[in-house]
């Protein structure tokens, strides 16, 4: 009896179960879709899936419909199956699975003028036979009259960025820098030490309560190149809402930012003499503040007496402390000194304020 319910056991483990229904491979809805406007063209960017919604691979590409309704969309709504409130915004696409997707539409005449109001846009993807589990989040901008477009677009390097400038238009909106990474760091600069890598792309919002025309750029690193593009936005409160127009960008401008700019004076410089005693020798001590600059590789120290021509009195290379020992003076007599920073790329600055004093006799 045992011998037959392990058998029976065994038996009822081998049989197949309950058969599954078949798949209908249908795309899983995007969830990620995001729309922007730069002028009157809008772009639509998403992630397709790499399942269907019955958690098989899907195989091959996907057609992809694109949809556009004005008004703001609630959350769960549909539109896409309903022509009255969605117009199809350009041919069906075909999008590879795992892969960004990528839309862009000029908008008709009739929403890119007129008063600020919202428009939807949506995305539905659908299996060989037209059919689709649901269409993707809503990607909301505003449409009507968007800021007008920049010109004359200028970049000027400075010490402390990269000054850009521009027409103004008696405007006060925000403006936002769209800066482009041009160069790659070198496999030198790699590695645990080195410094975290640029991001290849960077958005940088500037305000405009103030000097218009014009912003910096403080975030550069000298021996690199970007690119910019520049463009007004509009802050509009719709719905309850404060939402984002923008206007086209500039003409891109490239620039290399290189490091031709010497570090700031030192300051503080102060000099104490010492008389000769004990046979030893007179000498003036010199110090300074460190200067505060990452690329300073050190300093020069510069002496003359009364109206004389300077001299420089440090030897060799920079010195990398800031202080110096001038054993080469004279009882009685009187000394002035100055000290310049040089940086790494061998750029001096301007002296430093004199610091005089007076040997004593010993």
């Amino acid at each position: 009896m045992l011998g037959l319910g392990l058998c029976a056991l065994l038996s009822a483990c081998g049989t197949p179960g309950a058969p599954q229904p078949p798949s209908l491979n249908l795309p899983d809805p995007v969830g990620d879709l995001s729309a922007t406007r730069a002028g009157n063209q809008v772009t639509l960017t998403w992630t397709m899936p790499k399942r269907n919604t019955d958690r098989t691979i899907i195989r091959g590409d996907v057609p992809v419909r694109v949809c556009r309704r004005e008004g703001d969309a609630p959350a769960g709504d549909a539109p896409a199956g309903r022509a009255v409130l969605c117009d199809v915004a350009g041919p069906d696409q075909m999008t590879s699975p795992g892969r960004d997707g990528r839309y862009t539409e000029t908008l008709p005449a009739a929403l890119a003028t007129g008063a600020p109001h919202v428009i939807s846009y949506f995305v539905e993807l659908r299996n060989k036979k037209g059919r689709s589990a649901g269409t993707s989040n809503a990607g909301v901008v505003l449409a009507g009259a968007a800021p007008a477009q920049i010109e004359g677009l200028e970049a000027e390097v400075r010490k402390q960025g990269v000054v850009l400038s521009w027409t103004p238009d008696g405007e006060t909106t925000a403006v936002r820098l769209d800066r482009k990474l041009l160069t790659r760091a070198a496999k030198s600069e790699r590695g645990p030490l080195a410094a975290a890598a640029e991001p290849e792309l960077q958005n940088l919002l500037v305000e405009q309560s103030g000097e218009q025309g014009r912003a910096i750029d403080k975030t550069v690193r000298f021996g690199q190149s970007y690119e910019y593009r520049v463009q007004r936005v509009a802050r509009v409160a719709v719905n309850g809402k404060t939402l984002e127009l923008d206007g086209a960008f500039s003409p891109a401008v490239q620039v290399e930012v290189k490091d031709v700019f010497p570090p700031a004076a030192p300051t503080g410089l102060v000099a104490v003499a010492t008389a000769g005693e004990n046979n030893g020798a007179a000498a003036v001590d010199l110090s300074w503040e460190p200067d505060a600059e990452a690329d300073v590789a050190g300093y020069i120290v510069y002496r003359r007496e009364e109206s004389g021509e300077w001299q420089r009195i440090s030897s060799g290379g920079p010195i990398v402390q800031p202080a110096f020992h001038d054993a080469q003076v004279h009882a009685g007599h009187t000394y002035r000194y100055a000290v310049s920073a040089v940086d790494k790329g061998g750029h001096e600055s301007a002296r430093s304020a004199e610091a005089q004093e007076i040997v004593p006799q010993s």
